[in-house]
């Protein structure tokens, strides 16, 4: 099938792409700036794989996001927190609907291009708080694509019963360059190691016992997530 992947340039959607190398025809890689704070880190990623991967490369500017949505990940938004992905706090960093707006503009962007499906890299760990990357969003999403497109584009979401570990397993097994990825929310010059999402990439290395090549600007102990902390330390 050919197929169009939603690229962002993290450790997920570049696994993504090149498992898509693998099982199918990839026409193009889609990615978005929306004004969060790491795009200066991340988006050049997504070019570089591609680049690497010899496909070609889309990025859709969306700069009413910026200026309109609340969220801490843009740049007109609060801090990034530190801690577990998991956490509460992390819900700070969504960004209302944004698969739902990038879906959207990828299933018409897949359908000009020629392609029969859309690749996104949504996983069980962004379950607790993203809503629109649970199978409760994707199927009915996945259904509107179908139904709003002559091509009946699919909705691909390879990863969406895997956890950040396992993905971390399969990239390295499909030969991922890892250190042409980026997680850290905040959008420094390295990984700053303690956000949710650096926190989230030290775990899953650890976890799956693959060698992480990600400087980070701090490296302590990883946090516990939010159901094993001893019941004192919940407030």
């Amino acid at each position: 099938m050919k197929v169009v992947v939603l690229l962002s340039g993290g450790l997920d959607s570049v696994t993504a792409l090149y498992d898509a190398l693998r099982a199918h025809e990839v026409v193009a890689a889609l990615s978005f700036d929306y004004g969060a704070k790491h795009h200066a880190c991340e988006l050049p990623m997504a070019a570089w794989q591609c680049s690497r991967a010899g496909i070609p490369h889309q990025t859709a500017p969306l700069d009413f996001v910026a200026r309109e949505f609340q969220s801490a990940l843009l740049r007109s938004g609060g801090e990034i927190p530190d801690g577990h992905y998991e956490e509460e706090s992390m819900r700070g960093t969504v960004v209302p609907f944004r698969n739902g707006i990038m879906l959207a503009i990828a299933a018409g962007f897949a359908e000009s291009c020629g392609a029969g499906g859309v690749v996104i890299a949504a996983h069980a760990g962004d379950h607790a708080i993203y809503p629109d990357c649970r199978e409760s969003f994707m199927e009915p999403m996945a259904s509107a694509i179908r139904e709003g497109t002559y091509a009946r584009i699919e909705l691909l979401r390879p990863f969406v019963a895997m956890n950040k570990a396992a993905i971390v397993r399969r990239g390295a097994e499909l030969g991922v360059d890892f250190s042409h990825t980026w997680s850290c929310y905040k959008g420094g010059e390295i990984h700053c190691g303690t956000c949710g999402t650096c926190v989230e990439r030290r775990e899953a290395f650890l976890i799956a016992g693959t060698p992480d090549p990600t400087a980070y600007l701090k490296s302590g102990p990883l946090p516990l997530r939010p159901e094993l902390k001893p019941e004192s330390s919940i407030t």
